[in-house]
């Protein structure tokens, strides 16, 4: 009977549906019986349907429609069941199946194998071996490297399937708006991977909610796939603006023991802080500064280069007002800076910053101590920056 709708198209554009439904409202909305027995089952019966119409090669063109949310559907039944018990009645359900269709053992293993038929229908052959050599199919059956293995799958696909990626990251999106889910991380670290391939201008507002959600989480992934994902969406002008509102959120994670989340929170400052129209306002300043004093002493010669550029970005970009508080936070920084004068940190030492600056205030360079320059150019940098009138821009960034 399925092989019979699979080869019609107009009966399978009214069953595809509906066999989408089940799989997806499993197990968040519980529905299909009055007792709310037996849904595992049918989200794995309709799946199992979907194997089989899969198959019908009339079907091909008509599945493609579908094929984004059939995507996502397949992902969500792949780590629900990852992460529940198997119930008897579902293990006795698909016991029957083997015995008819000659499957795998393991029902997850079945739902991955749909997957992979979806894949190779969309012409993604290339796409699916790499995932097979990387060992990416057997992490999406493990609870604790599933969100790896999803991460992985979302790479390899976005190489040859933008449009479908941006349809996928739209039904991820609304996945991940559902408050309660507790097995939401595969679908974000998906997302995350994907965010560059939708129009911003059209969801941004959804995928900033969804993204800064998780900024401060306890869940370590969580915290860290957050602020891959604004590091991405700071990129964008508009986006950028809209992320003032996470200034206070992004200040305490630059005081995180983990240098991955202070140097990404530091990037997402400095994309931020890219944009022309965005000032540091004059409560966000002192409070930015003082974070990033001490990281100028940071192991992590990442973090404290880019502090120190970030530095001087906000010594650029404070409004008028927010001036007079930061004197005592630039001389704690020069005396700091002067520390590391004879630093042969040479990733620090590489500022990009204009000779004139120091040579201005008196100070002459040493091209034989390429921090000591630094340093002196940073001095200057900031002088000028205290003492420089400019008028008063539009105010974005705010913190409290």
């Amino acid at each position: 009977m399925w092989r019979a709708i699979g080869s019609s198209v107009p009966t399978l554009q009214k069953v595809m549906p509906m066999l989408l439904c089940v799989m997806e409202d499993w197990p968040v909305y519980r529905m299909f019986t009055s007792d709310g027995a037996y849904k595992e089952v049918f989200a794995l019966a309709a799946t199992l349907v979907v194997w089989v119409i899969v198959q019908v090669p009339e079907c091909h063109e008509a599945m493609i429609v579908y094929s984004s949310r059939l995507f996502v559907a397949l992902l969500f039944h792949v780590v629900v069941t990852t992460q529940l018990t198997t119930s008897e009645e579902l293990a006795n359900f698909w016991r029957a199946c083997q015995e008819e269709h000659r499957l795998p053992s393991d029902p997850k293993r079945f739902a991955v194998q749909v997957m992979k038929s979806l894949l190779f229908q969309l012409r993604c052959d290339n796409e699916v071996m790499a995932m097979e050599r990387k060992h990416g199919w057997d992490g999406l059956l493990c609870a604790q490297t599933q969100h790896y293995a999803m991460g992985m799958l979302a790479r390899e696909m976005r190489c040859v399937l933008i449009p479908a990626c941006s349809r996928i990251a739209i039904h991820l999106l609304r996945l991940l708006s559902l408050q309660e889910l507790s097995w939401d991380l595969p679908f974000l670290a998906f997302l995350v991977e994907v965010l560059d391939c939708l129009d911003l201008t059209k969801c941004g507002g959804s995928v900033l909610k969804v993204v800064s959600r998780y900024l401060l989480s306890e869940c370590r992934d969580r915290n860290c796939l957050a602020l891959r994902g604004l590091m991405v969406l700071s990129k964008d002008l508009w986006m950028a603006r809209r992320m003032c509102c996470l200034s206070r959120s992004l200040l305490e994670l630059l005081g995180d023991a983990d240098g991955d989340v202070v140097f990404m929170t530091l990037n997402v400052f400095m994309n931020m802080l890219h944009n022309k129209n965005i000032r540091v306002s004059s409560t966000t300043a002192p409070k930015l500064a003082e974070a990033l004093l001490v990281l100028f002493d940071n192991d992590d010669r990442h973090v404290q280069l880019l502090s120190i550029q970030l530095f001087c970005k906000v010594m650029e970009l404070v409004v008028d007002e927010g001036k007079k508080p930061l004197g005592k936070i630039v001389n704690k920084s020069l005396n700091t800076l002067l520390i590391h004068c004879n630093d042969e940190n040479q990733c620090v030492a590489n500022l990009q910053e204009n000779r004139s600056q120091a040579a201005e205030h008196g100070l002459q360079e040493n091209p034989e101590e390429p921090l000591r320059q630094a340093v002196i150019r940073f001095i200057g940098m900031c002088g000028r920056s205290l003492r420089r009138q400019r008028e008063q821009p539009q105010l974005v960034c705010k913190g409290e």
